[in-house]
């Protein structure tokens, strides 16, 4: 490279690659350098009006924290030592190399590496850089030399990564200080470290042997590759580093298009691109071609000639259209002027409706770090601004219209998009566009160049992980520059989950529906959650053997017996875990006092398997048991108290079996067990149990039955009162506690009327209900009221005896029921019992009766008349003669008048008797009876 020296304002050196993809977190793994000499500078921007602090990592310790704000992009230059080596001891070996930077808020890194001759320019892609599977894209050396090589370098963003390299056997493929068996090679990294696979461009089958070889790991990395030089021209006689960050295979795509470079030696064929196939049968086709230029199997590439691009307007223009059958990675191939040194590539972003509206703001677009003591610095500078964008769209450039000679130009073989070349460009730039928009640069200064892409870096949104593992804990995001978002969980949609950031709470297949202007709506790929490793801790006792049953805490999986595995064995004993899974713990002979053992066991679920981690803190205990005694409530109406001989405690050890007996014959014996021990029948007394433990420990104890006696109050029965009146109830002492009905908690109530009463009576925490009622006292009733002539007999039942008896008022009580010398007419007879309560009362009338009737038609006493009576109920009034024949009866038609006559027939002179009867109109409807003689004297 000496003799370009002569003429390094002629040269211009190709630096390539992509500019940054706007992100939080970005990640730049280390590449192997043969020529030496490059000083490596951090380009940072962004587009926040809000200062934000940028923090670079190596190896997981802060190198230094950067502030950038839109309008001011900043540089930060990195110890060699950090991002590349150029020893062959650090090469195919496991290392601390590798950036990870961190911010806030989005913003863009680039990492620019320049020397007097050479230039390069590696561009971070943010989360859209990191994944598990990769395909190598190195340049297809024309040539070999010692300045000339390929390198991979891995960076693992997660501890105990796995990754397995493969490439093709046959190609002669030499590593730098590595000899793999095979054509394999598998490390593990943890966060932070890096791993470099190189070979020198001496060995012919390096040239292009490790093109398409396939990097898969367990989990996220970055890969740098490329060479570091390289030349890729019909007549190699230089050489320049090409070199680019790759995606994975998910950010992929199958449709492209490329805007030619600066190269004007079209037969060094300086120009065209690199395709690497990912899966087998992938056609390729150039610019809406029928015919496929090539079919390609996973790993296997294709070189795109510079005479591929077509030529658009009559500005120079130039574009291509690269379309395949399954998705791949496309490089293009870039040069500048008549130079063969200028090399370079970079990643093509695929076409897709997805791509962003706006890139703002990539910083510094015309410096590298070639300046004193590589500093940054402007150089004379020609960089071209090429622009993809959807069709009928507005494109600005820092917010001006571009001019008319600088397009659109349309696409051959898609109509759908356009494109722009811009010459001149320099500073800050911004692009917007009203549709997808993608952009690249590449140009030159001195003795150098640089180009590439901005941003596009996947086909289609995927879901990448933002912090955490697995749940709890994981946060999943995607790029946040779509207008719509809806998450789904197993193919259902998550309520309230519209942003580019969710957290999950359970395991399962997760995917996010994006919109973005009038793109059709898409579904991204699965990204699978699983649960993480669940710790617990738990304490056991343990007598003698001990079987453990692995059991989850949470998990509603059944445990895989094959999964149970212990991870730390016990120190004082000896576990072994049995083909149905169970682990059999048996602690040394003697020994008593804390062991402990960890094992791990996983669920049935073949997609989202739940597994658990056990730390079972032992106490190796010796068995004792110990006498002890229970309490019974025993009530009056009940023969025996009723035990609950399980609630005895006499074992602290879990999980023992008990049997109960009445007797410590029948225990030794093993007979005559007590079949329903929650429920046993005593007077008092003893029983014993024996304690049976899991790991077949056993022990008798002696159970005190205690009978706690407890009676109803004998002096509180029901009473009778009148119904007016009022009493007192009174329970008695002897008891701990009172609650009656009426909310007294006192041994008696005072004033309480008839009613229904409770009291809740305790005695030496036993408790029964005593139920009293105060009763009003059964009236006495007026029967019947007897009446001969002036004199009344009140005939009285019910009530309690004796009685008193009163007449017209109740001033003047008697004991006897007859009253005498009554007046004829109305009168109020009155009777009380022992109660003294109000009287009750029957108001009777006493009839004016005739002694004697001659019926002789002479208008005296020729009749009896008792029509005065007719209005009393059931009035009846009947004669007899001396031999008990009835001669009148009275009635409504007779108006219960006699004159001495039998059926119109004359009666001879003599006595008569007679009876009347009828009822009082009160509610007791008091039969009254009156009872006398007459004598009829008919004269002849």
């Amino acid at each position: 490279m000496k003799r370009f020296l002569l003429s390094l304002v002629l040269i211009f050196l190709t630096i390539n690659t992509l500019f940054a993809q706007r992100d939080t977190e970005h990640w730049i793994a280390p590449y192997y350098d043969s020529v030496g000499g490059y000083t490596n500078m951090l380009y940072l921007s962004t587009d926040s009006l809000t200062p934000i602090d940028v923090t670079i990592y190596n190896n997981n310790a802060v190198v230094t924290t950067v502030t950038i704000s839109k309008g001011s992009p900043q540089t930060y230059k990195v110890t060699n030592s950090l991002i590349s080596t150029g020893t062959t001891t650090e090469a195919f070996t496991v290392g601390n190399k590798g950036l990870y930077l961190k911010a806030a808020k989005p913003f863009y890194c680039s990492l620019r590496l320049a020397q007097s001759v050479h230039g390069e320019v590696i561009t971070s892609k943010g989360k859209a850089g990191i994944g598990k599977t990769f395909f190598v894209a190195t340049a297809p050396n024309t040539n070999t030399s010692t300045i000339q090589n390929f390198t991979a370098g891995v960076l693992a963003t997660e501890d105990n990564t796995n990754v397995t390299v493969s490439w093709n056997g046959a190609a002669g493929v030499v590593f730098i200080n590595g000899s793999p068996t095979g054509n394999t090679h598998t490390f593990t990294l943890q966060k932070g470290q890096s791993f470099i696979l190189a070979g020198s461009g001496s060995q012919s089958g390096n040239k292009t042997g490790f093109i398409g070889a396939k990097i898969v790991a367990d989990k996220p990395i970055t890969l740098t590759n490329g060479s570091c030089n390289a030349n890729f021209s019909t007549a190699p006689s230089g050489s320049d580093p090409v070199l680019d960050q790759s995606v994975p295979v998910d950010r992929l795509g199958n449709t492209f298009a490329m805007v030619k470079t600066r190269s004007t030696a079209p037969n060094l064929n300086m120009e065209g691109g690199l395709i690497v196939a990912t899966e087998d049968n992938t056609q390729v086709f150039l610019n809406g071609g029928g015919t496929s230029v090539a079919t390609l199997a996973a790993g296997e590439w294709y070189r795109i000639n510079e005479t591929s691009y077509v030529a658009q307007g009559t500005s120079g223009h130039s574009n291509m259209f690269i379309s395949t059958t399954k998705n791949v990675y496309l490089y293009q191939f870039i040069g500048i002027l008549g130079s063969d040194a200028t090399n370079g590539f970079n990643y093509i972003p695929p076409l897709n409706c997805f791509l962003p509206r706006k890139i703002d703001e990539i910083g510094k677009i015309n410096e590298m770090p070639i300046g004193t003591s590589g500093a940054s610095a402007v150089q004379d500078i020609i960089v071209k601004l090429n622009i993809l964008t959807e069709t009928g769209s507005t494109v600005l450039l820092n917010g001006m219209p571009i001019a008319a000679a600088d397009g659109p130009y349309p696409v051959a073989g898609n109509s759908n998009w356009v494109t722009y070349g811009i010459t001149g460009v320099t500073g800050n730039i911004n692009i917007t566009s009203t549709k997808a928009v993608t952009a690249g640069i590449n140009g030159g200064f001195s003795s150098a160049g640089y180009g590439g892409y901005f941003a596009g870096f996947s086909s289609i949104p995927v879901i990448a992980k933002k912090t955490g593992e697995c749940v709890p804990g994981i946060v999943l995001e995607l790029d946040d520059g779509y207008e719509t978002y809806q998450w789904y969980r197993d193919g259902v949609a998550i309520s309230g989950a519209t942003s580019f950031t969710y957290t999950p709470t359970q395991s399962g297949n997760y995917t996010v529906k994006v919109t973005m202007g009038t793109c059709p709506p898409v579904t991204t790929p699965v990204y699978k959650v699983q649960t993480c490793l669940k710790e617990t801790t738990q304490a056991l006792n343990a007598c003698s053997t001990k079987i453990i049953t692995p059991t989850f805490t949470s998990s509603t999986q059944t445990v895989v017996p094959s999964t149970v595995v212990i991870l730390t064995p016990p120190t004082k004993g000896t576990a072994v875990v049995n083909p149905n899974g169970t682990i059999t713990y048996t602690p040394n002979p003697g020994y008593l006092g804390p062991d402990k053992i960890v094992y791990k066991f996983c669920g049935n679920s073949v997609e989202f398997t739940d597994c658990e981690q056990v730390t079972l803190n032992l106490t190796v205990v010796p068995f004792i048991v110990t006498d002890t005694s229970i309490k019974a409530c025993w009530y009056d109406v009940d023969p025996y108290a009723y035990f609950d001989l399980t609630k005895a405690k006499v074992t602290d050890y879990n999980a023992v079996t008990k049997k109960y007996y009445r007797t410590l014959n029948d225990l030794t014996a093993g007979i005559n067990e007590i079949t329903t021990p929650t429920n046993f029948p005593s007077t008092g007394g003893f029983v014993y149990v024996k304690v049976t433990t899991a790991e077949g420990c056993t022990a008798n104890a002696k159970i005190e039955l205690i009978v706690l006696p407890i009676k109803k109050s004998p002096i509180l029965v029901d009473q009778y009162i009148c119904m007016d009146a009022k009493t007192n109830l009174d329970a008695g002492s002897g008891y701990d506690s009172y609650q009656w009905s009426t909310g007294a908690t006192t041994s008696g109530i005072r004033d309480v009327g008839v009613g229904e009463y409770t009291v809740v009576l305790g005695k030496n925490g036993c408790f029964l209900t005593q139920t009293v009622k105060v009763k009003k006292v059964e009236d006495p009733v007026i029967q019947t009221i007897e009446i001969n002539n002036n004199t009344a007999t009140v005939v009285v039942s019910g009530g309690k005896a004796p009685y008193k008896y009163a007449v017209d008022g109740t001033a003047n009580w008697q004991d006897s029921s007859t009253f005498t010398g009554l007046s004829r007419g109305q009168h109020t007879f009155y009777v009380k019992d022992f109660y003294n309560c109000t009287p009750v009362s029957v108001e009777v009338t006493i009839p004016n009766l005739l002694n004697a009737i001659t019926p002789n038609g002479d208008n005296v006493n020729d009749f009896i008349d008792y029509s005065e009576l007719a209005y009393k109920e059931n009035l009846s009034f009947v004669v007899y003669d001396r031999y008990g024949n009835m001669v009148f009866t009275g009635n409504k038609f007779n108006n219960y008048r006699w004159d001495g006559k039998h059926f119109d027939k004359k009666l001879g002179t003599g006595t008569y008797w007679y009876h009347i009867t009828w009822n009082e109109s009160n509610k007791e409807k008091t039969p009254i009876k009156y009872t006398g003689w007459i004598l009829v004297k008919n004269r002849e």
